[in-house]
Protein backbone atom coordinates (compact mmCIF):
# COMPACT_ATOMS: atom_id res chain seq x y z
CA UNK A 1 0.00 0.00 0.00
CA UNK A 2 2.87 2.45 1.04
CA UNK A 3 4.51 1.61 -2.78
CA UNK A 4 1.52 2.58 -4.61
CA UNK A 5 1.01 6.22 -2.36
CA UNK A 6 4.67 6.96 -3.10
CA UNK A 7 3.84 6.20 -7.02
CA UNK A 8 0.77 7.85 -6.94
CA UNK A 9 2.35 11.24 -5.31
CA UNK A 10 5.19 10.90 -7.66
CA UNK A 11 2.82 10.85 -10.50
CA UNK A 12 1.25 14.00 -9.44
CA UNK A 13 4.32 15.62 -9.16
CA UNK A 14 5.57 15.07 -12.89
CA UNK A 15 1.71 16.39 -14.19
CA UNK A 16 2.31 19.09 -11.98
CA UNK A 17 5.60 19.78 -13.49
CA UNK A 18 4.61 18.89 -16.66
CA UNK A 19 1.83 21.75 -16.89
CA UNK A 20 4.30 24.27 -15.69
CA UNK A 21 6.97 23.08 -18.87
CA UNK A 22 3.75 23.29 -21.05
CA UNK A 23 3.11 26.58 -20.21
CA UNK A 24 7.03 27.99 -20.23
CA UNK A 25 6.73 26.45 -23.51
CA UNK A 26 3.42 28.12 -25.02
CA UNK A 27 4.98 31.12 -23.44
CA UNK A 28 8.24 31.06 -25.24
CA UNK A 29 6.74 30.53 -28.61
CA UNK A 30 4.50 33.36 -28.71
CA UNK A 31 7.49 35.54 -26.95
CA UNK A 32 9.84 34.42 -30.10
CA UNK A 33 6.97 34.87 -32.71
CA UNK A 34 7.11 38.36 -31.56
CA UNK A 35 11.03 38.47 -30.94
CA UNK A 36 11.46 36.90 -34.71
CA UNK A 37 9.41 39.38 -36.01
CA UNK A 38 11.31 42.28 -34.92
CA UNK A 39 14.39 40.45 -35.70
CA UNK A 40 13.52 39.96 -39.46
CA UNK A 41 12.66 43.57 -39.86
CA UNK A 42 15.75 45.39 -38.39
CA UNK A 43 17.98 42.79 -40.29
CA UNK A 44 17.34 44.26 -44.26
CA UNK A 45 18.26 47.98 -42.91
CA UNK A 46 21.11 46.91 -40.68
CA UNK A 47 22.74 44.89 -43.99
CA UNK A 48 21.76 47.82 -46.47
CA UNK A 49 23.59 50.01 -43.87
CA UNK A 50 26.56 48.12 -43.88
CA UNK A 51 26.45 47.86 -47.57
CA UNK A 52 25.90 51.23 -48.10
CA UNK A 53 28.90 52.13 -45.78
CA UNK A 54 30.82 49.72 -47.90
CA UNK A 55 30.19 51.25 -51.20
CA UNK A 56 31.11 54.92 -49.94
CA UNK A 57 34.63 53.64 -48.67
CA UNK A 58 35.06 51.63 -52.13
CA UNK A 59 34.43 55.24 -53.59
CA UNK A 60 37.26 57.02 -51.36
CA UNK A 61 39.96 55.10 -51.03
CA UNK A 62 41.70 57.88 -48.56
CA UNK A 63 38.65 58.24 -46.18
CA UNK A 64 39.96 58.10 -42.40
CA UNK A 65 37.58 58.08 -39.04
CA UNK A 66 38.16 57.81 -35.57
CA UNK A 67 35.85 54.33 -35.47
CA UNK A 68 38.53 52.82 -37.82
CA UNK A 69 41.21 53.72 -36.27
CA UNK A 70 43.47 50.78 -35.82
CA UNK A 71 44.54 49.91 -31.87
CA UNK A 72 47.49 51.34 -30.46
CA UNK A 73 50.86 49.36 -30.50
CA UNK A 74 50.74 49.29 -27.31
CA UNK A 75 46.72 48.47 -26.11
CA UNK A 76 45.46 50.31 -23.18
CA UNK A 77 42.18 48.59 -22.45
CA UNK A 78 39.41 46.77 -24.22
CA UNK A 79 36.06 46.00 -23.17
CA UNK A 80 33.89 43.02 -23.93
CA UNK A 81 29.84 42.97 -23.38
CA UNK A 82 28.30 39.72 -22.85
CA UNK A 83 24.82 39.64 -23.98
CA UNK A 84 23.31 36.40 -21.70
CA UNK A 85 19.54 35.74 -20.56
CA UNK A 86 18.26 36.89 -17.00
CA UNK A 87 16.13 33.47 -16.77
CA UNK A 88 17.30 30.07 -16.99
CA UNK A 89 15.71 27.02 -18.56
CA UNK A 90 17.10 27.63 -22.04
CA UNK A 91 19.47 24.97 -22.95
CA UNK A 92 22.81 25.44 -23.99
CA UNK A 93 22.00 29.30 -24.39
CA UNK A 94 24.00 30.63 -22.06
CA UNK A 95 26.29 27.53 -21.84
CA UNK A 96 27.25 28.45 -25.28
CA UNK A 97 28.00 32.69 -24.87
CA UNK A 98 29.76 32.43 -21.88
CA UNK A 99 31.61 29.84 -23.59
CA UNK A 100 32.53 32.01 -26.29
CA UNK A 101 33.20 35.08 -23.82
CA UNK A 102 35.94 32.77 -21.87
CA UNK A 103 37.82 31.89 -24.45
CA UNK A 104 37.90 35.72 -26.12
CA UNK A 105 38.61 36.33 -22.62
CA UNK A 106 41.53 33.82 -21.95
CA UNK A 107 43.09 35.15 -25.21
CA UNK A 108 42.80 38.57 -24.19
CA UNK A 109 44.47 37.69 -20.55
CA UNK A 110 47.17 35.73 -22.23
CA UNK A 111 48.49 38.42 -24.28
CA UNK A 112 48.59 40.38 -21.60
CA UNK A 113 46.22 43.19 -22.41
CA UNK A 114 43.68 45.17 -19.87
CA UNK A 115 40.20 44.17 -20.30
CA UNK A 116 37.05 45.68 -18.53
CA UNK A 117 33.85 42.92 -18.83
CA UNK A 118 30.27 44.63 -18.85
CA UNK A 119 26.90 41.95 -18.48
CA UNK A 120 23.96 42.24 -19.68
CA UNK A 121 21.45 39.33 -18.64
CA UNK A 122 22.22 37.90 -14.92
CA UNK A 123 23.45 34.91 -15.66
CA UNK A 124 26.77 36.34 -17.18
CA UNK A 125 27.37 37.71 -13.88
CA UNK A 126 26.89 34.72 -11.46
CA UNK A 127 29.41 32.93 -14.56
CA UNK A 128 32.10 35.80 -14.04
CA UNK A 129 31.81 36.25 -10.90
CA UNK A 130 32.69 32.64 -10.32
CA UNK A 131 35.70 33.06 -11.78
CA UNK A 132 36.60 35.79 -10.35
CA UNK A 133 36.02 38.31 -13.27
CA UNK A 134 35.47 41.98 -12.32
CA UNK A 135 32.31 43.41 -13.94
CA UNK A 136 32.47 47.44 -14.78
CA UNK A 137 28.81 47.66 -15.38
CA UNK A 138 25.71 46.04 -15.50
CA UNK A 139 22.06 46.44 -17.87
CA UNK A 140 19.09 44.88 -18.21
CA UNK A 141 17.18 45.23 -21.37
CA UNK A 142 14.56 42.98 -21.14
CA UNK A 143 13.18 40.52 -23.80
CA UNK A 144 12.20 43.57 -25.86
CA UNK A 145 15.30 45.81 -25.94
CA UNK A 146 14.51 49.56 -27.20
CA UNK A 147 16.18 50.80 -30.07
CA UNK A 148 16.90 53.86 -28.13
CA UNK A 149 18.26 52.33 -25.06
CA UNK A 150 20.87 50.27 -27.17
CA UNK A 151 21.61 53.33 -29.08
CA UNK A 152 22.87 55.32 -25.68
CA UNK A 153 24.97 52.24 -24.71
CA UNK A 154 26.61 52.38 -28.30
CA UNK A 155 27.23 55.98 -28.24
CA UNK A 156 29.18 55.73 -25.00
CA UNK A 157 31.46 53.16 -26.69
CA UNK A 158 32.08 55.31 -29.46
CA UNK A 159 32.69 58.08 -27.17
CA UNK A 160 34.87 56.06 -24.86
CA UNK A 161 36.81 54.85 -28.08
CA UNK A 162 37.31 58.40 -30.26
CA UNK A 163 38.32 59.79 -26.68
CA UNK A 164 41.05 56.96 -26.45
CA UNK A 165 40.18 55.58 -23.16
CA UNK A 166 39.85 52.18 -25.35
CA UNK A 167 41.15 50.24 -28.42
CA UNK A 168 38.69 47.78 -29.31
CA UNK A 169 35.08 46.71 -28.20
CA UNK A 170 33.99 43.18 -28.09
CA UNK A 171 30.31 42.11 -27.92
CA UNK A 172 29.48 38.13 -27.08
CA UNK A 173 26.35 37.06 -28.23
CA UNK A 174 24.37 34.56 -29.24
CA UNK A 175 23.53 35.05 -33.66
CA UNK A 176 20.30 33.60 -34.84
CA UNK A 177 20.65 31.73 -38.11
CA UNK A 178 17.37 29.93 -37.99
CA UNK A 179 14.86 28.06 -35.82
CA UNK A 180 17.23 24.87 -35.80
CA UNK A 181 21.14 26.71 -35.76
CA UNK A 182 22.13 29.79 -33.16
CA UNK A 183 25.82 30.38 -33.55
CA UNK A 184 27.86 31.97 -30.35
CA UNK A 185 29.51 34.32 -31.28
CA UNK A 186 32.50 37.26 -30.47
CA UNK A 187 32.16 40.38 -32.95
CA UNK A 188 34.48 43.36 -32.62
CA UNK A 189 32.39 46.29 -32.77
CA UNK A 190 34.98 48.76 -32.80
CA UNK A 191 37.49 49.91 -34.05
CA UNK A 192 35.04 49.61 -37.07
CA UNK A 193 36.12 47.09 -39.80
CA UNK A 194 33.44 47.16 -43.12
CA UNK A 195 33.74 43.59 -44.73
CA UNK A 196 35.85 44.42 -48.49
CA UNK A 197 33.41 41.16 -49.56
CA UNK A 198 29.80 43.29 -48.71
CA UNK A 199 30.67 44.79 -52.75
CA UNK A 200 32.08 42.69 -54.95
CA UNK A 201 33.98 43.82 -57.80
CA UNK A 202 31.10 43.62 -60.44
CA UNK A 203 28.83 45.84 -57.94
CA UNK A 204 32.00 48.45 -57.79
CA UNK A 205 32.09 48.69 -61.66
CA UNK A 206 28.21 49.32 -61.80
CA UNK A 207 27.80 51.27 -58.66
CA UNK A 208 29.06 54.78 -59.99
CA UNK A 209 27.71 57.47 -58.15
CA UNK A 210 28.04 61.22 -57.57
CA UNK A 211 27.70 61.87 -53.74
CA UNK A 212 25.79 65.02 -52.62
CA UNK A 213 27.02 66.16 -50.12
CA UNK A 214 30.66 64.57 -50.50
CA UNK A 215 31.64 60.83 -49.64
CA UNK A 216 33.17 62.06 -46.87
CA UNK A 217 30.20 63.75 -45.11
CA UNK A 218 28.45 60.70 -45.75
CA UNK A 219 30.59 58.43 -44.02
CA UNK A 220 30.65 60.50 -40.99
CA UNK A 221 27.49 60.37 -40.27
CA UNK A 222 26.95 56.32 -41.70
CA UNK A 223 29.92 55.04 -39.19
CA UNK A 224 28.12 55.74 -36.14
CA UNK A 225 24.92 54.56 -37.30
CA UNK A 226 26.48 50.96 -38.65
CA UNK A 227 28.00 50.56 -34.73
CA UNK A 228 24.63 51.43 -33.48
CA UNK A 229 22.70 49.16 -35.50
CA UNK A 230 24.92 46.21 -35.34
CA UNK A 231 24.84 46.20 -31.79
CA UNK A 232 21.31 46.84 -31.81
CA UNK A 233 20.83 43.37 -34.44
CA UNK A 234 23.47 41.66 -31.26
CA UNK A 235 20.80 41.93 -28.69
CA UNK A 236 17.70 41.09 -31.08
CA UNK A 237 19.61 37.90 -32.37
CA UNK A 238 20.05 37.53 -28.84
CA UNK A 239 16.38 37.73 -27.84
CA UNK A 240 15.15 35.43 -30.67
CA UNK A 241 17.93 32.44 -29.93
CA UNK A 242 16.90 33.14 -26.02
CA UNK A 243 13.57 32.31 -26.99
CA UNK A 244 13.74 29.85 -29.32
CA UNK A 245 16.05 27.48 -27.48
CA UNK A 246 13.97 28.10 -24.51
CA UNK A 247 10.83 26.48 -26.84
CA UNK A 248 12.78 23.96 -27.61
CA UNK A 249 14.23 22.87 -23.75
CA UNK A 250 10.69 23.38 -22.45
CA UNK A 251 9.09 20.98 -25.41
CA UNK A 252 11.78 18.55 -24.62
CA UNK A 253 10.94 18.73 -21.04
CA UNK A 254 7.19 18.42 -21.86
CA UNK A 255 7.83 15.43 -23.69
CA UNK A 256 9.88 13.84 -21.09
CA UNK A 257 7.76 14.29 -18.30
CA UNK A 258 4.52 12.50 -20.27
CA UNK A 259 6.86 9.63 -20.97
CA UNK A 260 7.47 9.29 -17.29
CA UNK A 261 3.80 9.58 -16.51
CA UNK A 262 3.03 7.05 -18.41
CA UNK A 263 5.89 4.77 -17.30
CA UNK A 264 5.02 5.48 -13.40
CA UNK A 265 0.79 4.82 -14.24
CA UNK A 266 1.94 1.72 -15.78
CA UNK A 267 4.48 0.88 -12.81
CA UNK A 268 0.85 1.82 -10.59
CA UNK A 269 -1.41 -0.06 -12.37
CA UNK A 270 1.15 -3.42 -11.84
CA UNK A 271 1.88 -3.03 -8.22
CA UNK A 272 -2.23 -2.11 -7.83
CA UNK A 273 -2.85 -4.87 -9.70
CA UNK A 274 -0.49 -7.15 -7.14
CA UNK A 275 -1.70 -5.88 -4.12
CA UNK A 276 -5.70 -6.68 -5.09
CA UNK A 277 -3.87 -9.88 -5.85
CA UNK A 278 -2.41 -10.36 -2.57
CA UNK A 279 -5.29 -9.57 -1.17
CA UNK A 280 -7.50 -11.66 -2.81
CA UNK A 281 -5.44 -14.43 -2.08
CA UNK A 282 -5.88 -13.54 1.36
CA UNK A 283 -9.55 -13.79 1.47
CA UNK A 284 -9.36 -17.23 -0.11
CA UNK A 285 -6.21 -18.57 2.06
CA UNK A 286 -9.05 -17.04 5.45
CA UNK A 287 -12.13 -18.71 3.96
CA UNK A 288 -10.48 -21.89 3.60
CA UNK A 289 -9.33 -22.40 6.84
CA UNK A 290 -12.46 -21.59 8.18
CA UNK A 291 -13.54 -24.67 6.01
Amino acid sequence: MARTREIKRRIGAVWTIRRITKTMQMVATAKFTTAVLRDKASAPYTFKINRLVAEALSASSDFSHPLMASPAESPKRERMLVISSTRGLCGAYNAGVLRAAWNAIGRIQADGRALEVETAGKKAVGFLRFHRISISRRHLFGDKPAYDDIERLAQRYIDDFTSGQLDSVLVAFMRFESTARQVPEVIKLLPLEPAASEVSETDRARALYDFSPSTDAILTDLLPLAVKTALFQAFLDAVVSEQVMRMVAMRAATENASELHKTLTRRFNRARQTQITTELMEVISGAAALN
